[in-house]
């Protein structure tokens, strides 16, 4: 009855059996161990967080697996080839969007060098020419726009004919996006001819 605390504490652990280590240990029951010195803890935990591989090392593969995969989806979006293309362009959605808007003629694809055109001519220091150069601007925008937005739709009603299940969220934007962008500038490249339907 009047026992002391720390002598049960020593009977109780003379009766722990090795086997019961094994088992997932009662968070109030005894160790059966002493408690390691502080210096040899810490000693045990800075092993165990240092790598076993260099620093160094580690990030030299790093960099080299980040090559590689940069190397098979440049390759990919030169070739189309699906397993490696970014996720922007991964899907038969978005395959489909790419190869409607590359089997036409888009008024919006021809827009830089038009743009050039005719910010050539309103430098020019003539009012007639920069006349002209103004209403070419306003004229080539409203045909950009009518074009874009019969692409719009016609893109969208073929897409709900052909994967009425698929999720199309920014297939349609990304199409018009694609059509903006000069033919032969396209990534993933054009896998289809102009006129040839997809």
């Amino acid at each position: 009855m009047f026992r002391s605390r720390a002598n049960e504490e020593k009977v109780r652990t003379s009766k722990v059996t090795p086997d019961l280590s094994k088992q997932p240990r009662d968070p109030q029951a005894p160790k059966g161990r002493p408690t390691p010195k502080r210096n040899d803890a810490q000693s045990q935990r800075r092993r165990a967080v240092t790598p076993t591989t260099d620093r160094k090392e580690a990030s030299k593969r790093q960099r080299e697996a980040r090559r590689a995969d940069m190397a098979k989806q440049r390759e990919a979006l030169a070739t189309g080839d699906e397993r490696y293309l970014p996720a922007r362009d991964k899907g038969p959605v978005r395959r489909f969007a790419r190869d409607y808007v590359d089997s036409r003629w888009c008024l919006a694809e021809f827009f830089l060098p038009l743009a050039v055109v005719i910010l050539v001519l309103s430098v020019i220091q003539v009012p007639g020419i920069q006349s002209i150069a103004l209403l070419l601007w306003l004229i080539v925008i409203v045909l950009i726009i009518i074009d874009s937005a019969g692409i719009w739709f016609r893109m969208r009603k073929q897409m709900n004919e052909r994967f009425p299940n698929e999720p199309k969220g920014g297939a349609l934007a990304y199409g018009l996006m694609r059509t903006l962008q000069m033919r032969r500038m396209r990534l993933p490249k054009p896998q289809v001819k102009r006129g040839e339907r997809p």
